[in-house]
């Protein structure tokens, strides 16, 4: 077999194209990618618009120009004409490409990621069919390049076809390339690229320079008791514009902020666990800082043999009580002498820290530098040291008592934590266990099985592990489904394993584990698996409203759902994130508040009316509209929605009629309740065949998840009727279903009733019934979303809680397409209820 050319032997053809005088493009090879190889797809605006499809391979980027672009059909096969190789540089590339030159137009990234081939890629590519899979920010799943015999043509047909899984969709429901036309780089479309090249030979784009508003000011203030840390949010890539961004070095230990009030020093973890007494250097060394009062923020870590921090060395020192080699990296200081610095920017804050620990700082203690360089660049460098990865945190941001898009965590491997179910018996002269089984929880509790790890442990650490272990031995399975396959021996899920792996297969499995350490610093409760945002989900997130920027949040810090960790501040933050796409929802209808003083499990009250406006933005509606009561509430803006987080509320549910036509209903929502029993796939199923009686209805419906255990449809209609026929009409058709599907549905509602079936709620259809809005939180443990979606999409989901305030971000750019379609849908009912035998009592 012919051996493969070199990178530079095979960019002959592209370079021989174009005149690296006048073309921004790259020039040099670039660095491939170690481990999973990238793929990018750039559109772009030549003399047709047409899409370059690329696969990162051998040192190049094997390139396809696709003239329609991708398709998520597995029906539709789009035309791939094969094209030179491209640099790997050439993945980060955005401008324009002058006239005259080769490919002269635009040039945006319209998606990137990681692609894995199915089998041998170069095989594949030799014998025309190459089976992959991709995971980028608009493209996931598995696709096939299939080359076709040509007829004479300068370059190769091929076709590009994506495969029947869970990531395809009918073109018919939605277009891909139309759907999401624009740059995940910049934002921009291709018709409007950035004024300035972006790519790795290019200087960044630099945006204009806004205003300069009046400078945050520290203000005087006592130092607070305790304090939530600001933690970062995992990202797929490094941010488009690195100069909007400090890097620092991502250490591989414990999270620990430090409160100083005169002679009293505390090491805090960020679950709040006095961790003074076993770091009594570390106190003393704090005590030595000239300050009478501060809190500081930073990673304790113990350095190994190569000098990169050493997770297991930290195990160590603890297990052994000998901490005193441990080094305290400091990194943020949000509290200091009396002052509150948190709405300072992160760079001002970074230089009292740097004053505050001079030139020599005692011993045990570090500053965490910031580093001047790409972050491709210092990813590469802190691979070769041993470090996990980087923190981005974003020029001018405040310091925030949640997770948050200003500070992003990038990583050189996958790696995080989970909790241990169970492990194998040892074999041949193996002792303690052969691998630990590892689990996460998902958004309801329920652990999850993840795949086992038996490497990484040395004899002394698998004595240790095993003698814990054996504290927690249980008869019972902790996994919701038992693994297959496995003879296991069962442990009380209270123990959490760092885990370094390769990545994770499509059944949920990890591949190639190694295990690092044990965590004492996480309750196994609030393991979740990690999910990496893409540059734009970031973005998104990052926009706060100027409601948002003028909102004094208090208890920020306080923690609302101990499954989740969520705090307060990430509640109120979540609502500004979603408040454009709540409105509609809400706009002019009233609406009913469940609030949570105590958080999620603590006692709720239910709010429909009030006598004074104690919530900006909250109006009060004409009393007349619901007589015998105090005024009924409506929220119309963005500074109401975020008035009521504020004030403790959780769930927004809103009538099923304007409060401009209070007496006459426009829509009709059946919220499927399912009884002890229910399968979540028998849950699916109800909810299709609820659509199947109102498409012999002919009656629109539109679906939407609860967040809770059910689903929510929604019928628009034409306000024909009264409350009390609309109710009843909603029955009937309960009624129909419960005597149709025994076996799937009941007519009379309480838990004694619905054992293993499904009620759907009618009653929600009378005078004064709310419903879940649709983007609300729902006060259970794990803090579920309501959101619309697209009927197709209801067999894809993994429950009716699919996405939380955690992992919103992923559905945002859908947003509310699925129910684009619902005002023009509404119909009248008179028809249906005639068809259904049904006789309203108030028939026009």
């Amino acid at each position: 077999m012919a051996s493969r050319p070199r990178a530079s032997e095979a960019l002959a053809p592209y370079r021989r194209k174009r005149d690296f005088e006048k073309t921004p493009e790259p020039h040099q090879v670039g660095r491939a990618s170690r481990g999973a190889h990238a793929f990018v797809i750039q559109k772009h605006h030549a003399r047709q618009l047409h899409y370059d499809f690329r696969l990162e391979l051998d040192g190049t980027l094997k390139s396809w120009a696709v003239p329609k672009g991708p398709c998520l059909d597995p029906s539709v096969k789009r035309m791939a004409v094969h094209v030179e190789d491209h640099p790997v540089s050439y993945a980060d590339f955005e401008g324009t490409i002058p006239p005259r030159q080769y490919g002269a137009g635009t040039v945006i990234v319209w998606d990137r990621g990681e692609w894995e081939a199915e089998g041998d890629a170069r095989r594949g590519l030799a014998e025309g069919k190459l089976k992959f899979e991709l995971h980028g920010d608009k493209l996931r799943g598995h696709w096939t390049l299939v080359r076709m015999r040509g007829k004479g043509e300068k370059q190769e047909p091929w076709l590009l076809i994506k495969e029947q899984d869970e990531e395809a969709r009918p073109l018919a429901d939605y277009d891909v390339v139309e759907a999401e036309p624009d740059s995940v780089l910049t934002g921009r479309d291709v018709d409007h690229p950035p004024d300035v090249t972006y790519g790795r030979n290019a200087e960044p784009a630099k945006p204009p320079a806004p205003r300069k508003a009046a400078a945050p000011k520290p203000r005087r203030a006592a130092l607070p008791e305790r304090l939530e840390p600001e933690l970062a949010t995992l990202a797929s890539s490094p941010p488009p514009v690195p100069d909007d961004w400090i890097y620092e070095l991502k250490f591989d230990g414990y999270r620990v902020l430090a409160r100083i009030e005169g002679d009293d020093v505390r090491c805090i973890t960020r679950n709040g666990n006095d961790w003074t007494s076993k770091l009594p250097a570390l106190a003393k060394a704090l005590a030595k800082l000239p300050t009478r009062s501060a809190w500081l923020d930073g990673e304790i870590v113990v350095a190994g043999k190569n000098g990169a921090p050493d997770f297991q060395a930290l195990q160590n020192a603890f297990d052994r009580r000998a901490t005193a080699d441990i080094v305290y990296w400091l990194f943020d200081a949000p509290f200091l002498d009396g002052e509150d610095l948190r709405a300072l920017p992160v760079e001002e804050r970074r230089a009292r820290l740097v004053q505050l620990l001079g030139k020599k700082p005692p011993a045990g203690l570090r500053l965490s530098e910031a580093f001047d360089a790409t972050p491709r660049q210092l990813l590469a460098s802190t691979a070769q040291l041993g470090f996990e990865g980087i923190i981005g945190k974003r020029k001018g941001s405040a310091y925030v008592s949640r997770r948050s898009p200003d500070w992003i965590k990038l990583k050189n491997q996958r790696r995080q934590e989970f909790a241990i179910g169970g492990y194998t018996a040892p074999k041949g002269s193996r002792t303690g266990f052969g691998s630990l089984l590892l689990g996460v929880y998902d958004n309801e509790g329920r652990l999850q099985y993840c795949g086992n790890v038996g490497t990484g442990f040395d004899t002394g650490r698998l004595a240790d592990i095993k003698a814990k272990l054996d504290r927690l031995a249980s008869d019972e399975c902790p996994f919701e489904k038992r693994p297959a396959g496995v003879k296991a021996h069962w442990v009380e899920p209270k123990l959490v394993a760092e885990i370094a792996f390769g990545e994770w297969t499509r059944d949920g499995r990890v591949r190639q584990a190694v295990f690092q350490g044990l965590r004492s610093d996480k309750p196994a409760s609030q393991i979740r698996r990690e999910q990496a945002q893409p540059p734009a989900a970031i973005r998104q997130a990052q926009q706060a409203s100027p409601a948002m920027k003028a909102l004094n949040i208090t208890h920020a810090e306080r923690v609302i759902d101990k499954t989740s960790g969520v705090t307060k501040g990430e509640l109120v933050a979540y609502y500004d994130q979603v408040g454009e796409l709540m409105l509609p929802h809400l706009k002019g209808r009233p609406v009913a508040l469940v609030r949570a003083p105590e958080g999620v499990g603590g006692e709720l009250f239910f709010q429909k009316h009030a006598s004074r406006n104690e919530m900006q933005g909250v109006k009060l509606l004409d009393p007349a509209l619901d007589p015998d009561h105090e005024p009924l509430l409506q929220i119309d803006s963005v500074q109401g929605l975020l008035s009521a987080a504020q004030m403790n509320v959780l769930e927004l549910h809103t009538w099923n009629a304007t409060s401009g036509a209070i007496d006459r209903p426009d829509r009709i929502s059946l919220d499927l309740d399912p009884g002890e029993g229910v399968e979540w796939a028998t849950m699916q199923e109800a909810t299709l065949l609820v659509r199947t009686l109102l498409d012999e209805l002919a009656l629109p419906a539109f679906v939407k998840t609860s967040g809770g255990k059910g689903m929510h449809v929604v019928v628009p209609i034409r306000r024909h009727y009264g409350w009390d026929a609309v109710k009843g009409f909603a029955q009937a058709m309960v009624i129909h279903l419960a005597e149709t599907i025994p076996e799937r549905f009941v007519a009379k509602s309480g838990p004694r009733n619905r054992v293993g079936k499904i009620f759907v709620d009618y009653l929600r259809n009378g005078f004064g019934a709310t419903t879940v809005s649709a983007w609300s939180v729902r006060s259970r443990p794990g803090l579920g979303v309501s959101v619309p979606i697209e009927w197709d999409e209801l067999p894809m989901l993994q429950s009716a809680a699919q996405w939380t305030v955690r992992t919103i971000g992923e559905r945002l750019a859908m947003g509310n397409k699925p129910w684009a379609a619902m005002e023009k849908s509404r119909k009248g009912v008179a028809a249906a209820m005639k068809q259904l035998g049904y006789v309203p009592p108030d028939a026009p």
